[in-house]
């Protein structure tokens, strides 16, 4: 196929593409609509050395690792539910977090979902209090230049996790699109036996055309 035969595709059925391009992106919108909203909020708590030599910066940084692995536990989950009174076990709470740290900002991060935002901030900064308190009771136990001081670096942050309806919209609209090419391509294939210009005859035949019968 010659590029002046795409371009008379693309005219004679180029409305397909745009038709189910939109109905695609209508339907995800809708499904969009129709889903529950989940929100996100993420509490980054920033640990502090009292010392900020080599050797009390690396054991800060190999700390982190154990502050995940201690917060990310049903143990935490069932304090926060006895505290804020949740209607949920703990390890469905769990499924609801996320912990992570970076050893280059000293940071643990703490992310809860829940389809309340005002709840998942409670959640998340009830969650980070347990680690500071329980922190303070390690100091305790250590000298005045041992320890190390974890404390929010903001309040918990919330935002809309999903769904994402512009994205799902426009990603629909793409893939309606490409079905719509390759719909009027497949009818293009399945009429490839049927002669219908003058410039058909001249590609299956091989030969010209030196006249034609006007419709009337």
């Amino acid at each position: 196929m010659q590029l002046g035969d795409y371009v008379r595709i693309l005219r004679r059925r180029g409305w397909i593409i745009l038709v189910v391009a939109i109905l695609t992106a209508l339907a995800a919108f809708g499904f969009s609509k129709m889903q529950t909203e989940v929100y996100k909020s993420t509490l980054n708590l920033l640990v502090r050395p009292s010392r900020t030599d080599f050797g009390q910066s690396q054991a800060a940084k190999e700390l982190l690792k154990t502050y995940e692995v201690w917060l990310y536990s049903s143990y935490r989950a069932q304090a926060v539910i006895d505290e804020l009174q949740l209607d949920m076990t703990a390890q469905e709470l769990l499924g609801d977090v996320e912990v992570a740290s970076d050893n280059f900002s000293f940071m643990v991060s703490l992310a809860v979902e829940n389809t309340d935002p005002n709840l998942a901030n409670d959640i998340a900064r009830t969650w980070g209090n347990q680690l500071i308190q329980w922190q303070v009771q390690e100091n305790d136990k250590n000298r005045q230049e041992d320890r190390i001081t974890i404390e929010f670096r903001d309040d918990p942050q919330v935002s809309l996790d999903r769904p994402n309806t512009k994205i799902n919209t426009l990603a629909a609209f793409v893939f309606g699109a490409l079905i719509g090419v390759i719909l009027i391509f497949l009818l293009e294939w399945l009429e490839s036996g049927v002669i219908q210009r003058g410039e058909d005859v001249e590609r299956y035949l091989e030969i010209p055309v030196i006249g034609t019968i006007p419709q009337e």
